[in-house]
């Protein structure tokens, strides 16, 4: 058993010099950017690409060369998604596909290894909001808000992965949302559901490393409201609403820069590393200046 000068010793002699080292390179990364990689020629995989931030974010990863693949369950839009992209002389395959079904990802993946190739870049963008008060929320919606928002992406990784590892190369990115970092009224299921994919991915880049395999690399994406027609714009709102071009724009710079996470607008990194310095209550007082409801002090 560790006496107490033996705890002094290591916190002295080892945690101390690490933490100052990292706080010295976060500092270096600040100023000093490492250089982005390139995606050109590399073979991109966007779930929901059929409208809002995955259309947004197929148009940018194309405008940097990369090859698209398009899932979504919209024939239509996705269609028009990747008739945008080869208007600008790049490439891009159109599939339908429902995340929820594991038949018919498993089916589509091998269709795709056939004809283009290994997943470079995943991107799981799918989502679905229904909203509304949590007693009024009906089993079937809460089920499918969970199915699209979470349980697709461990089936798509489990389908795409595994090149991934071989290679000990490739990017695995999760749109996930402001809501996975604070929940929100009235969103309950969305936020219960957007913390678990938040989880999932924070928890699949430490079994990467473990598995020895650090060219593998992961990004989660926490935007605020955006406008893509999912949910209405708060009325108390403290932030602008995000255009879905903004996010993607975000996303792909994530992506370049190997980012772990990206928080839009970028001020909410700063913003809830602030909130943990304060005690737990002052969330009391943040719901009243955001609610105005004095009812409970």
């Amino acid at each position: 058993m560790a006496t107490v000068v033996e705890k002094l010793i290591f916190f002295v002699c080892i945690f101390f010099p690490r933490l100052f080292y990292y706080y010295i390179d976060a500092l270096i990364s600040a100023f000093i950017p490492a250089k982005p990689k390139s995606i050109a020629g590399k073979i991109v995989l966007v779930t929901g690409a059929g409208h809002g931030i995955g259309k947004e974010i197929a148009l940018e990863l194309a405008r940097k060369g990369a090859k698209l693949v398009l899932w979504d369950v919209n024939k239509a839009n996705n269609e028009e998604t990747a008739t945008e992209i080869r208007s600008m002389g790049e490439s891009a395959t159109a599939f339908v596909v429902d995340v929820t079904k594991t038949d018919d990802i498993h089916k589509t993946a091998e269709q795709m290894r056939r004809e283009v190739g290994d997943v470079d870049i995943l991107v799981n963008n799918a989502g679905i909001l229904y909203g509304g008060e949590l007693l009024k929320l009906k089993e079937a919606h809460i089920r499918r808000t969970f199915e699209v928002n979470t349980l697709a992406h461990f089936w798509t990784v489990k389908e795409f992965m595994p090149a991934m590892l071989e290679k000990n190369s490739g990017h695995i990115v999760t749109i996930a949302s402001m809501s996975a970092k604070s929940g929100t009224a009235y969103l309950v299921d969305y936020s219960a559901s957007k913390y678990a994919a938040y989880g999932f991915t924070e928890a699949l880049q430490e079994e990467i490393l473990k598995l020895g395999k650090d060219g593998v690399k992961t990004t989660t994406v926490n935007p605020m409201f955006v406008a893509t027609g999912l949910v209405k714009e708060p009325k108390d709102k403290v932030y602008p609403i995000l255009k879905p071009k903004e996010v993607a724009l975000e996303t792909v710079k994530g992506i370049m820069y190997d980012q772990e996470f990206v928080y839009i607008p970028r001020s909410l990194n700063i913003s809830l590393r602030v909130a943990g310095l304060f005690p737990e209550n002052f969330k009391d007082f943040k719901d009243i200046c955001r609610t105005g409801n004095k009812a409970s002090i």
